[in-house]
């Protein structure tokens, strides 16, 4: 695909600004169009990086080639459900959806209609700067923190579909092993939603992940530790250092790469990429969202959320 592409943001919140800014910026690309209910949101993002602002769903779509979804995940499906209908590669911000009814119908509706599904699942990109995805080993075992203090921001959902379903991603890229069993406990306060929760997780293969996720911590702490066969990798992802005592060869200046700098951008890029036909696939699929989707209801349930 050689002509320009019409890009569109559905979301005129703080990641529907990124996704407008990203598609401003890219070669190729032209930024069409914002959608959202609130009509003077998205005209304040469109003076920004331009295109059309606009609360008309079927306008929007009939101005745009690509759409990314960033309004609240419990709209995510309807709207990414309405652009793949309308025969829209969508890309979605994590979650894919809230349940996975609604994210099933979204990986059907983009295969009927041959377009591309992906979802914004963006440690899969530094990791992959990294080096991370690439060891021939599968892990042994993985643990995960993910803590933050309280934000009203994607209240909509719990910590698990907000915080934890990155580090679930993460951990099913890794190691695709089936969940066999999952144990979890959690804390609703201020709520109505799962404000905390830590998870213990077996994998078909033996292979243990303990999750813990929080946004009522006092402090942001961000980690994860997985070992291989063969030694451990440990990851801050705030500091975006790490610790590597595995035979494998990591990049120790990913931070410093493209991808490492804005992974947002680089999954936006790929996206992009994946529908031109220019790569086989955007960095995180509809089908690996909704799998990771699939395991973070199943940690929500057995946590009592």
């Amino acid at each position: 695909m050689s002509r320009s592409l019409r890009a569109g943001v559905a979301g005129a919140g703080s990641f529907g600004r990124h996704h407008a800014r990203i598609y401003a910026g890219m070669e190729g690309v032209s930024l069409a169009s914002i959608f959202d209910p609130d009509l003077e949101r998205g005209r304040a993002i469109a003076a920004e990086h331009g295109g059309v602002a606009t609360d008309d769903l079927a306008a929007f779509l009939a101005a745009c080639d690509v759409i990314t979804v960033a309004s609240p995940a419990t709209t995510h499906a309807a709207t990414a459900l309405a652009a793949l209908g309308a025969g829209k590669s969508v890309y979605v911000e994590k979650p894919i959806a809230t349940s996975l009814e609604d994210a099933d119908a979204l990986v059907a509706a983009a295969s009927r209609a041959g377009v591309v599904l992906a979802c914004g699942h963006q440690e899969r990109v530094a990791s992959r700067a990294m080096g991370l995805l690439d060891i021939p080993e599968r892990p042994t075992f993985l643990e995960a923190v993910r803590l933050g203090p309280w934000s009203p921001r994607n209240a909509d959902v719990s910590c698990v579909l907000d915080l934890m379903i990155h580090d679930i991603d993460l951990a099913l890229a890794l190691n695709p092993s089936e969940p066999l069993a999952v144990e979890a406990e959690g804390v609703i306060d201020p709520g109505p939603l799962l404000d905390q929760v830590r998870a213990e997780i077996t994998l078909s293969d033996g292979c243990g992940l303990t999750l813990e996720a929080s946004r009522i911590a006092a402090a942001r702490e961000r980690r994860m530790r997985i070992i291989f066969p063969s030694g451990e990798v440990e990851i801050d992802f705030i500091t975006r250092s790490f610790r590597n005592t595995t035979p494998f060869r990591l990049n120790a200046d990913f931070a410093e790469t493209p991808a490492g700098k804005d992974p947002l951008g680089g999954s936006v890029a790929a996206f992009v990429a994946a529908v031109r036909a220019e790569t086989a696939r955007p960095a995180v699929t509809g089908v690996e969202a909704a799998r990771a989707l699939d395991l973070a209801l199943a940690v929500e349930m057995a946590a009592g959320g």
